[in-house]
């Protein structure tokens, strides 16, 4: 199921507050990061993927993806998760139907779980982490490293995704708490 994981880094900033899991939703990978508001900084508590099989059937695809991130929910007990939007016009009309049953166990497990979800629109993500609405991969795991001081980039850029949605929650969570 999930691998590619990372844990124990911390970074500089950020209200201290619940944890936050971030998921990049997808049929055949699920990028997840969760982080957490610590006391002068943020707290990355595991990031990682959860890869279905391509040659299974769609529900043995979603049943995979439901007990991988039901762990990852499970074992980090998240307050919030931070979800990556859908959006209407994807080339593939497929791929959105794929995309959505994917987004709908997702969903599903938060509601199992009584934890909110917080959606966000991918180029509302890259904006806030870069500047540029429309930043390339690369830009993304760049970004993502240097705010959570990693020593490397996140890969693969599902994880970079999933960790930037998260720090996306945090960094708008910090400003409600100003507020």
């Amino acid at each position: 199921m999930g691998n590619a994981k990372v844990k124990g880094k911390v970074a500089a900033g950020g209200a201290t507050g619940g944890t936050i899991l971030g998921v990049d939703p997808g049929l055949n990978i699920t990028g997840y990061g969760v982080i957490r508001s610590v006391a002068g900084g943020i707290e990355l508590l595991e990031a990682g993927i959860i890869r279905t099989k391509a040659k299974a059937s769609l529900e043995r695809r979603l049943l995979d993806l439901h007990e991988g991130l039901g762990e990852v929910i499970a074992a980090h007990n998240p307050s919030v998760l931070a979800l990556e939007q859908l959006y209407s016009h994807y080339k593939r009309p497929q791929t959105a139907i794929l995309m959505g049953h994917a987004r709908g166990v997702i969903c599903l497990l938060a509601a199992q779980a009584g934890i909110a979800i917080e959606s966000f629109e991918a180029t509302r993500v890259k904006r806030m982490m870069t500047g540029n609405g429309h930043a390339p991969k690369d830009q993304m795991q760049m970004a993502v490293k240097l705010q959570l001081n990693l020593a490397t980039v996140p890969e693969p850029p599902d994880v970079a995704d999933a960790l930037a949605i998260a720090l996306c929650q945090q960094q708008m969570s910090s400003m409600q708490v100003q507020l």
